[in-house]
């Protein structure tokens, strides 16, 4: 069994945001497979960090506003 990943993700709010662009152009855009981008959007994948900034450029969007990963360190001061 796959132990979902604690990466969270806005790639489906993107998507549609970006003329309902489907899994399969997003795929191909990255050079993925489709299975890829819907394992990743359903959390059940994180993406290499290759691929993570291949995607977020694709959106024309920081990194950040794609992937977040909650933990202690996003709520302290300065974080970033």
């Amino acid at each position: 069994m796959v132990k979902p990943t604690k990466v969270t993700n806005a790639i489906r709010t993107l998507r549609f945001a970006h003329g309902e662009l489907t899994q399969a152009q997003l795929a191909e855009a990255v050079g993925v497979t489709r299975q890829t981008i819907i394992a990743i959007e359903q959390g059940k994948h994180s993406p290499s960090l290759e691929l993570a900034f291949q995607i977020a450029r694709v959106f024309d969007v920081p990194l950040d506003e794609v992937f977040q990963y909650p933990g202690p360190d996003s709520t302290r001061a300065g974080a970033r």
